[in-house]
């Protein structure tokens, strides 16, 4: 049963829903960035305050600062809303950090001021996140605080001590140099960050364009199978009909066994017609079964279609429970197969268990695998056979895929190779979904 989902957790999984989601991944950057910008600031006009001891209007700039502190706080919490954030919201939180540098630098110089650099960063983090036309705004929006604060602005007083203007100057240097330091800081930040998040989504889009890709393929096949498997049932029974009724005119012992192998393997290949068609109408739904139950009744069955292969089978005990449809025994006739294929003088089946995982390691004593071969298999259509099609290899990995678990294909020391196959235990699986 799955396990119940406490408040703490819902909002860790509401969170970081919300946090690979495109605008909320921008607005929480400009959050981190806008708090260390306050933060900055503050400590900025508390050096000025303390250390050049210059008499400035105080209060309208720690009120600009604390609004900015205030709006950030909100604005985090925004970003445990599901609504989108939109490409006009982040111009708007832009200009709110373009506002409030203007309203800082009004009062501390204006342009004279050796922090008016500052300007460029909103412009920088808007080229990076912002399409086209809100660029263009907040480039006015810098463009015109910067010109208007030529103009108009309070001037940066001088010090108690008269100062001379190499002092003057190299105040200015030592300021330019810090605002400087701030912009590469952050813009090397913001950009590493963009190109991290372009590099996750291109990575993401190629893994998402295959596994449409494969599941085309797969769609593909199943029609085509259950086509098939509709028209093969009148040869089918014909054949069933024809095998019955030389059963029953014949008197040759060796005949009859010949006849009687017939009739099971025909008998087999209805069994899984069957189950295409059971499958394909969607009654062949998943249910749980004890790992080595599952794993016996597949030899079983396996031994049924192919009585010629030899195998030896060996378990761990106890097995846990895993989940079990049509589309999972199928996978293990396709891997078994192709071991037998490759080492038809016997293969080795060993089944365990770890604390989440089942294991099934299947060894063939064959050649082993070439380069192309470990590079390619899975691969649809990639077959080494003569008479395959490539189809059981890519059907097996899709499906184990599809129930969270893998599929390894590796040489073993001294010849053969092995496939191992993991899959999730029953629990792991349920705590995995909520």
């Amino acid at each position: 049963m799955p396990h119940p989902a406490t408040p703490h957790s819902d909002y860790n999984c509401a969170m970081n829903i919300f946090s690979s989601l495109p605008g909320h991944a921008q607005l929480r950057r400009l959050v981190n960035l806008r708090s260390l910008a306050v933060a900055a600031q503050a400590f900025t006009l508390l050096a000025v305050w303390k250390i050049l001891q210059l008499d400035m209007q105080w209060l309208p700039m720690i009120a600009g600062i604390a609004s900015l502190a205030a709006i950030n706080f909100f604005t985090f919490l925004r970003l445990t809303n599901s609504k989108p954030v939109s490409n006009l919201e982040l111009f708007a939180q832009l200009s709110i950090d373009v506002s409030e540098l203007s309203l800082l630098l009004y009062y501390a110089g204006g342009s004279t001021n050796p922090f008016i650099s500052l300007y460029l960063l909103p412009l920088v983090i808007a080229a990076t996140i912002l399409p086209a036309r809100y660029t263009w705004g907040i480039a006015a929006l810098t463009t015109a605080s910067y010109s208007g604060l030529m103009i108009y602005h309070i001037p940066l007083p001088h010090t108690d001590m008269e100062m001379d203007m190499d002092n003057a100057f190299n105040i200015h240097v030592v300021g330019m140099w810090l605002g400087f330091v701030i912009s590469a800081v952050v813009v090397a930040y913001f950009v590493v960050k963009m190109a991290q998040a372009v590099r996750s989504r291109d990575a993401l889009l190629v893994q998402v364009r295959e596994e449409i890709l494969r599941n085309e393929r797969i769609v593909a096949l199943g029609t085509q199978a259950a086509g098939a498997a509709h028209e093969l049932g009148t040869p089918l029974s014909t054949m069933a009909v024809v095998i019955g009724e030389l059963l029953h005119d014949t008197d040759d012992a060796q005949l009859r066994d010949s006849l009687t192998l017939l009739d099971e393997q025909l008998r087999a290949c209805r069994r899984i017609l069957d189950k295409i068609m059971l499958n394909a109408q969607g009654s062949g739904t998943s249910t749980l079964q004890a790992a080595d139950e599952l794993i016996e009744e597949v030899l079983n069955e396996w031994q049924l279609l192919r009585p010629t292969a030899h195998y030896r089978y060996s378990r761990n005990e106890p097995m846990p429970a895993i989940s079990v449809d049509v589309t999972l025994r199928a996978a293990l006739m396709n891997l078994l197969n192709n071991a037998a294929d490759a080492s038809p003088q016997g293969i080795e089946i060993n089944a365990r268990c770890d604390d989440a995982h089942f294991i099934v390691e299947i060894r063939d004593y064959g050649t082993g695998l070439s380069e192309e071969v470990a590079r390619k298999a899975g691969s649809a259509f990639f077959t080494t056979k003569k008479e395959g099609h490539g189809v059981g290899l890519f059907l097996a990995n899709a499906t184990i895929e599809r129930m969270k678990g893998t599929v390894r294909l590796y040489n073993r020391e001294g010849g053969g190779a092995t496939t191992e196959l993991t899959l999730p235990l029953a629990g792991n699986i349920e705590g995995n979904s909520t």
